[in-house]
């Protein structure tokens, strides 16, 4: 199955999740990030980055995105 990928302005998990940052240091709070919903988990990658991290997703606390992707 493809991914449908897009770009996320915010993202924020919940107490307890981490993902990593740009720079590869564990952050709660992600910006400008690519994202997909796959059955139940959030794929995120960072622009520029071939590099896909996983996250649950009851761990997502909020995500914030263009309704049509530009």
């Amino acid at each position: 199955m493809d991914l449908r990928w897009q770009r996320a302005e915010l993202l924020e998990l919940c107490d307890g999740y981490t993902a990593d940052d740009a720079q590869g240091e564990p952050a709660g709070t992600l910006k400008d990030v690519r994202i997909a919903v796959q059955g139940g988990y959030l794929h995120i990658a960072h622009p520029g980055d071939d590099r896909v991290q996983i996250v649950s997703a009851p761990g997502v606390k909020r995500a914030v995105y263009l309704a049509a992707d530009n």
